[in-house]
């Protein structure tokens, strides 16, 4: 899978092969993340896993730079994953894209019924994006665990092939959504 998964482009990047001399600079993506209290890069701590996880890393299409890494988990008709985005290339688009180009791989060409994430209640970035993506919240996993004197708490989410598929109503985000150009924006 990972031969064909190599393939797989979105409009800003393009996912691939984990590669050994990937491993540097995604270590250097947890240590910015223990710093600031952030996350870890699963690909970096989970080379050769073996069995049905796949992982891969999310480079950009135009200067194919290393920006995060993802890894995915099947399981009957479904699948699961998990991202990570290195600290200096947040909010450019690049997580959107990856899973865009992720949730068309597996839907339209491996077959997938539905997708489902688990995202800590905490991180309102990515409930947000997941949330604008067309995923719905499924639940709230109570099974608290105390971080840094907070309660965490686990949400689910999940989108099916169909809701993925189906043309979008909305155009934005929200009432007051606008178009943003992002850190790495150019004329071109």
């Amino acid at each position: 899978m990972i031969t064909q998964l190599s393939a797989v482009t979105g409009q800003k990047v393009r996912l691939r092969e984990v590669a050994p001399a990937d491993g540097h600079t995604l270590r250097g993506f947890d240590r910015d993340a223990t710093r600031v209290g952030g996350y870890r890069h699963w690909a970096a701590h989970r080379a050769d896993s073996g069995g049905e996880d796949v992982q891969f890393a999310i480079e950009t299409l135009r200067s194919r730079m290393l920006v995060g890494s993802m890894w995915t988990i099947r399981a009957g008709d479904r699948f699961s994953y998990g991202i990570g985005i290195g600290a200096q290339h947040r909010r450019c688009g690049y997580a959107g894209d990856a899973i865009t180009a992720l949730l068309g791989f597996m839907f339209e060409h491996r077959g997938y019924d539905s997708c489902e994430v688990s995202i800590h209640g905490g991180n309102v970035a990515s409930l947000s994006l997941h949330g604008v993506l067309g995923f719905r919240e499924e639940g709230r996993q109570r099974d608290t665990e105390v971080l840094r004197g907070r309660i965490n708490y686990l949400v689910l989410m999940r989108i099916t092939a169909a809701e993925f598929s189906a043309p979008r109503t909305t155009s934005g985000r929200g009432r007051h959504w606008r178009p943003r150009r992002g850190r790495h924006w150019q004329a071109g």
